[in-house]
């Protein structure tokens, strides 16, 4: 049996604003952040780092307790900024103690925090991939007008499914198994 193809080190999976004031906003806040649970679940069992991002905490509170029980060494960064790379302290962590050229974005909400957020790193050239089923918006019109431009300007839309099959490759990543798992367990809103 071959070794699995390694997971790129280079990426970053950037959870933004999974606050449960900002959640009970949402008409899907309940399925958005079962499936950004998935992601987070998915990205540690793979090695690859997590991070999470919180509008104005202080305000707002932190980020749902599931989200971050699922990777608890994760660094949480605080903003105020809708961008979370125009932050100076987030951008210099993304770019530098992470050394990111990849982001894998997921929470809420589409139309302004991961649209400026996607955008902004973008314009850093790095590769962007929003998991179109772990992000959310009041308005869904909102969020499809925005993920399309994301599209055009380069950004991939993609199911998270679809991104960490992708990573996974084939069936002999020992790692396969646990995430077939992953997929019965957050395929839908109840266990």
């Amino acid at each position: 049996m071959s070794t699995p193809p390694a997971i790129p080190s280079d990426l970053l999976l950037l959870c933004i604003d999974m606050q449960p004031k900002f959640l009970a906003a949402m008409a899907g806040g309940a399925t958005v952040q079962r499936r950004c649970e998935f992601a987070v679940a998915a990205a540690q069992g793979l090695g690859i780092a997590v991070a999470f991002t919180e509008q104005v905490p202080e305000k707002l509170g932190g980020t749902a307790p599931s989200l971050r029980a699922l990777a608890p060494g994760a660094p949480v960064w605080a903003k105020q900024t809708f961008s979370a790379l125009s932050d100076d302290a987030i951008r210099d962590a993304v770019l530098t103690t992470h050394r990111a050229r990849h982001l894998l974005l997921c929470g809420i909400e589409t139309p302004v925090c991961v649209y400026q957020t996607a955008v902004a790193a973008l314009a850093e050239d790095l590769q962007v991939t929003i998991l179109s089923d772990a992000v959310d918006a009041r308005r869904s019109d909102d969020a499809r007008a925005c993920l399309d431009a994301l599209t055009r300007a380069g950004a991939h839309v993609l199911p998270s499914e679809t991104i960490f099959y992708a990573l996974l490759r084939d069936v002999s990543h020992p790692f396969f198994r646990n995430y077939t798992q992953l997929v019965k367990n957050y395929g839908t809103l109840t266990n």
